[in-house]
């Protein structure tokens, strides 16, 4: 298996397509499934990966009232809770600026529990930290963003 060093991605971010199997299982119900992502790579951070809204179960989330972030590459992030479940977990740029247009209204998952996230058949463990949505896969090495020390790397 080739691996992919988080130190060797590029600042600004890259914006990847890629065809390999994201899926999303919430409280054993699986609520995406894509093989047409994509993937944001960054130096220091594992792959953030985006999914089709047509890939998402349909009325299992809705706009999230009060959180809104700014990436400096995207812009600005809107928010969603899973229905009768967990808050501002998944996130959305709905008008993306610059080369990341092609991710207008796609999906971003926290591999965060309760959330499980699978990359092909491999489940994902979570960036560090609680504020950035990488998923670490055992391809991906390096020292990673996200951890008590490293926000303002």
């Amino acid at each position: 298996m080739a691996q992919e060093n988080v130190w060797d991605y590029p600042r600004p971010p890259a914006l990847e397509k890629t065809s390999k199997r994201l899926k999303v299982v919430v409280d054993g119900k699986e609520i995406a499934n894509t093989t047409e992502g994509y993937r944001v790579l960054e130096t220091s951070h594992p792959p953030t990966y985006y999914i089709p809204p047509r890939d998402v179960a349909k009325g299992v989330l809705e706009k999230a009232a009060g959180r809104s972030s700014f990436c400096e590459w995207k812009g600005s992030a809107t928010y969603w809770n899973v229905k009768g479940g967990v808050k501002q977990k998944v996130w959305s740029y709905e008008q993306p600026t610059g080369k990341f247009g092609p991710i207008a209204g796609y999906l971003s998952f926290y591999a965060h529990p309760p959330f499980r996230c699978f990359v092909g058949e491999e489940e994902a463990q979570q960036q560090p930290g609680d504020f950035y949505g990488g998923w670490k896969t055992s391809d991906i090495i390096g020292e990673m963003k996200g951890a008590p020390g490293t926000m303002h790397w």
